[in-house]
This record gives C-alpha cells, structure tokens and sequence, in this order.
C-alpha cells in the first residue's frame, strides 16, 4: 500500500486536507503554529484506491520540540512513496519552501506542489508565482472552500498502483459509477461538544460554538470509510489508552512499548496534542497502544488543549483498558486521582505504572505502593508495576501483563462455577434483612464479559446492599482471577430482562 505524505511548513493546511481526504474531523486543527506534532496515519481511499495517509507537524525551526516535530515530518517523507508539499498561496514563494521542495525532490519520490488557501476567483493566478520552483505538478486548491481539488485527486489516483484498487462485492455495478463511491446512510462525524464542570471531574472541555473548523460533505470525499473499525468484543485485539497529567512519560511509555520512536518527546509540559495510536503485533495478539494528551487542572488549560482533552475522552470510550501512568520521581497529586477517576467511569481494565523508577527513591518502594493504594482505592483491582520508559527497564514485562488481564476481562465463568462461590459466601455471611422482609438470591450468572458483568437473581434486587456486592466482589476475586478488571453486579428478578 503507498504512503501519502503531506508535508510543509506550520499553518498551510496541512492537518485540514488531512481531515478532507479522511472524510472526517480527525486531525486538530488551529491558527496556532505547531498544533500537528506526531506523524498521525489513516487509511484513506483515493476514488477507488487504497492508501496510507500521514499528516506531519510543521516544517520549522526554533526549540527543541520543534526541531523534533521537524525531524520526524522529514523522517515521515523519506519513508512516503507520494509527497504532497503545501504552501500558502496568499503569500509569496519563501526561499525556505524552495529548499524543502528542492530536498524532496531529490528523494526521487512523486512530489506535487499543493498551493493552498487560493480562496476565490481573484486569487486564482497565484499559484503561477510558484513554478519558479521548477515542477509542472503544481494545484491551486481551497481546502476550506473544496475548490479545485479534483485534479489534484486525478493525480494521486494516477500515482497509486492498480493493485491497490479496492475490489467490491459487486465489482460490475461498481464499474458503472467508480468514481464517486456514497454511502448515503453515513452521518458526519461531530464532536461531542459537551462542557463539563470543574464539580464533576476538574476538567474543562469545549463550550458551544467553539468547534473546530466546519465543511460541507462532497461527493468527491464522501467515499465509504473502508478503515476496519476496532471491534471491541475481538478479544485479540487489546486497545490500551496511556493516560496520566503532563510529563509522567506517557509518550516514551509508548515509543519503549513499540520499540521505535513514533512519539515526540521533549521536556516542553503537553508535548502530545492529537492522540497518537499504533498497533503492534505480540504473541498472536494486535495491541493498539494510544498515547493521549496530558491533561491538566481546568485553570491552566490553554488554547488548544481543550480540543486534545475532549480527544482523550473518547479514546477512553473506545478503550478497553488504561494504563495510568504516573511520575514516582514526584509527590501524587489531586490531579492524578482525578485522572484515574476516569478509568473507574469507563469500566476499563487497567494497569498503574510508576514510571521514572530509575531517579525515585527506591528505598521508599513500600511507602509509595501504601499511598497509591491509599489514593486509589476505587482501582483496588489494578496492578502495580514500576519502570522507567527511558531506559526501557522492565518494560518487556507490561506486555506479557497486559495479555494477562485482557485474558481476566474477557473471560466467562460458568454458571455452575459461579454459584459454587456464591453459596459458600451466603453460607459465610448471609444476607442482611430488608425492614424485616427476608432476601433471598436464587443464583448468579455472567451475562457479557469486557468487563465482566454478572446477575444476581433475587427475590428483591433492591435489598442488596453495596456492603454486600463489595463482599461477594472479593469471594469472586478469591475464587477467580480478575486481577486487573473490574467487576460489575446486576441485581434482578427472575424473568427480568
């Protein structure tokens, strides 16, 4: 499959073509210089085609995190087969932009000058000011206004291999029309704009009106989104969101995990702005490890920030399990427990990692387990490991972890199994009255897995106590291993749904 890359200098609409080819607001975008930062990847289908598309951070210089975001952009180039250079066509040809072109010129790659933001009719002759860069495949576009962008479609469609055609089900119907490919039931992506209060859970997220640039859907871009969509009932594939507040290492957990250096990492506090997600293959398993932005108290968010951390609530929705991960190095803070509260709302298996192991005080080991278990007591069920992502010690252990209790939240108890447990609880310690009317539980069953969910037929639901299921949770814990998972109880009556 070929690599699309586009590159370019900051704010020249890189991240908004982005968002058009892939057909939905994926990538953040913004005014503010910098806001790509990781190399983001999506499939993406070009008329009838399969491709991979990648969206680079700008192409500047200056600190240290932009000299990284400009190392992996170019990194990204090298490894493309197609590169899509953008410049802003309200401004005049830059000698920087040449340079650039120039150099990826000379990777022998398809490289196509895209000269953005020619808005309107009076701006159609600027981008004659760019042949001087000495390439006839040159296209004046309007990412926000979709002007212009057919011929520039036309010769990526030209650039990828008949090979990489995707084949339909009924190849002939599709003959007649493959072109423009509908799927007039899709809805447009939209975010979920909702604010939260600092009551709630001390973030803040987007007030209305206050989305992300807005376009029309076109027939060009309205193909059918052919990405395979995470299915949360495969059991071999694990999606693992990292989260823990800014510079507790959650990028180079994520680059130590896949063994590459896929993240941006610096010392600037909230590095990651767009989520970051890759998979891996281990031991016949596709671990998808999302690394998400670090999130802060409500009154020190800024900017663009408020998009990321709506972002990494819906990583966490789409989540199976959490790694929380935190900096041993320094104190626990309010932050911290409110960031694992999360994990605890989402019903997520999760694993707490205490990261920069190698500069803690490793004398103070026990201290520091009591007060995170202290801290945490909502996420009792979670592990604990210490590593340090830098020096990549100990990490190897946290893969064979996570199949571990990815394999404890999907598993399914038998019945028969289950009610062994339960009547030696009851016969241990029996149900409490209800104003004196006795209650009785029948049985139990485990109807869904991911977490585990299990019934408690009874003759009143309403009688037992959160005292009691917090009992029959440990007698199962006991019984069974669900180290890593929680576990939740439905109270009903016979025949009820």
């Amino acid at each position: 499959m070929k690599k699309i890359a586009i590159i370019g200098r900051p704010n020249v609409g890189k991240s908004s073509l982005f968002n058009r080819l892939v057909k939905k607001r994926d990538a953040i975008t913004s005014d503010i210089a910098g806001t790509t930062r990781d190399v983001k990847r999506r499939h993406v289908t070009i008329i009838n085609k399969q491709a991979l598309l990648l969206d680079t951070g700008g192409l500047d210089k200056g600190c240290e995190l932009f000299d990284k975001i400009r190392e992996k952009s170019l990194e990204a180039a090298r490894k493309a087969d197609i590169i899509l250079y953008m410049v802003d066509g309200k401004s005049i040809p830059e000698e920087a932009d040449k340079k650039l072109f120039y150099e990826l010129q000379n990777l022998g790659k398809d490289v196509a000058l895209v000269v953005n933001k020619i808005d309107n009719d009076k701006m159609k002759d600027n981008p004659w000011d760019f042949y001087e860069f000495g390439t006839d495949a040159i296209f004046g576009i309007s990412v926000a206004h979709n002007r212009s962008v057919v011929p520039l479609l036309d010769w990526m469609y030209e650039k990828i291999p008949d090979c990489d055609i995707i084949k339909e089900e009924n190849e002939d119907a599709e003959e007649e029309d493959d072109v423009n490919i509908i799927d007039e039931d899709e809805e447009a992506f939209e975010f979920d704009d909702t604010e939260y209060d600092e009551e709630d859970d001390g973030f803040f997220y987007p007030d209305e009106g206050e989305e992300e640039e807005e376009f029309e859907d076109d027939s060009i871009f309205a193909q059918n989104d052919r990405i395979k969509e995470f299915d949360e009932n495969d059991v071999n594939h694990i999606k693992i969101s990292i989260i823990g507040r800014t510079n507790v290492g959650k990028s180079s957990l994520l680059n130590a995990l896949l063994g590459e250096e896929r993240s941006v990492v610096s010392s600037v506090a909230g590095t990651t702005i767009d989520p970051i997600d890759e998979s891996i293959e281990y031991k016949g398993k596709q671990l998808t490890f999302v690394d998400t932005a670090g999130l802060r108290r409500r009154g020190k968010i800024v900017g663009i920030e408020k998009f990321a951390l709506m972002r990494t609530k819906e990583m966490l929705e789409n989540s199976n399990m959490a790694l929380v991960v935190l900096d041993a190095s320094e104190p626990l803070l309010d932050l911290d427990e409110k960031i694992a509260g999360l994990v605890d709302s989402n019903r997520l298996a999760c694993i707490i990692v205490l990261n920069k192991w190698d500069i803690a005080n490793r004398e103070d080991y026990d201290k520091i387990i009591e007060e995170v278990r202290d801290r945490f007591k909502f996420l009792a069920y979670a592990p604990i490991i210490t590593l340090s992502a830098k020096s990549h010690k100990r990490v190897d252990k946290l893969h064979d972890m996570i199949l571990q209790i990815n394999e404890n939240y999907s598993q399914h108890i038998k019945t028969s199994e289950l009610n062994v447990v339960l009547e030696k609880a009851l016969r241990r310690h029996q149900l409490p009255s209800m104003r004196g009317q006795v209650i009785r539980i029948y049985y139990a069953t485990q109807y869904e897995t991911r977490p585990p969910k299990i019934a408690i037929i009874m003759n009143k639901p309403r009688g037992l106590h959160f005292t009691y299921r917090r009992y029959l949770t440990n007698q199962l814990r006991e019984a069974f291993n669900f180290s890593g998972t929680p576990v939740l109880f439905k109270a009903k009556k016979r025949g009820e749904k």
